[in-house]
């Protein structure tokens, strides 16, 4: 069972690191290219394609630009250590054992605009370039096209070494956009929480990206191998509603606190 999520746009280089392993990406020839796009963009321009204020268009262009690929642990960080938004307060991996991050380095795959496909352990430089960004180049008009087949070919390599075909789809549509599912060779599950919110059951945006965090450290504390054990999860108040999940999507609702 291989599961893939999104990265985060709030990033941790500070926190101490709980493991000193670490892997290089492996699709940084890649990276090169986008970055010497990006590092044509001037400050405005960055603002403007990210929709972010002056200040966090410097910060991302200074990183653009200071980017080198001779990745270590003195400038750069494990990505599931790095990425810092709400999947990853509900992932804790800081927390993890050697062993859960074995089994992560094997199960666990995150998306990235600049990355393309990261395993847990596979060190990153500090960046900000979200999948739907309309960033022109040679192959098209956004990172989509740039990005093409590639990833879903490095899913389906990462399915086979991993001993089965089922992939569960704990990512945002944005990045996931980046996959083809027709091209995929697995058995897709996707996970759906909704909350009740004045009486009803709907996904609410914050919790539902925490709680694919959460699923994600079930999954990999758990050790978890078949996509009937997900029906066991029950963190943080919610349960699988076996009445409305269907064979390629569980739903796991959770009432109102």
């Amino acid at each position: 069972m291989l599961m893939v999520i999104s990265p985060a746009k709030t990033l941790d280089y500070e926190s101490p690191l709980t493991t000193q392993r670490f892997t290089q990406p492996a699709l940084l020839e890649k990276s090169q290219q986008l970055i010497e796009i990006a590092r044509k963009l001037s400050p405005a321009q960055v603002a403007s394609l990210m929709s972010i204020s002056d200040k966090l268009a410097h910060l991302n262009a200074d990183r653009f630009n200071s980017w080198q690929p001779d990745f270590n642990l003195k400038n750069a960080r494990q990505a599931i250590l790095a990425f810092k938004g709400d999947v990853y307060t509900g992932l804790q991996a800081e927390t993890f054992s050697e062993q859960d991050f074995d089994f992560a380095q094997q199960h666990l795959r995150m998306l990235s605009g600049l990355y393309g496909l990261l395993r847990p352990l596979d060190l990153m430089q500090p960046y900000r370039l979200e999948m739907g960004i309309k960033l022109a180049n040679p192959a098209g008009q956004d990172l989509y096209s740039f990005w093409g087949d590639l990833l879903t070919e490095k899913l389906n390599d990462a399915l086979v070494s991993q001993g089965d075909d089922v992939l569960i789809n704990l990512a945002s549509d944005e990045y996931f956009k980046a996959i083809k599912p027709k091209k995929l060779q697995a058995r897709l599950i996707k996970p759906v929480f909704l909350d009740e919110k004045n009486g009803k059951f709907k996904v609410i945006s914050f919790y539902a990206k925490k709680a694919r965090g959460l699923m994600s450290r079930y999954i990999i504390q758990n050790r978890l191998t078949k996509p009937e054990q997900l029906t066991r999860f029950d963190v943080d108040g919610y349960a699988f509603a076996a009445e409305e999940s269907r064979e390629n999507e569980m739903v796991f609702k959770r009432a109102e606190r």
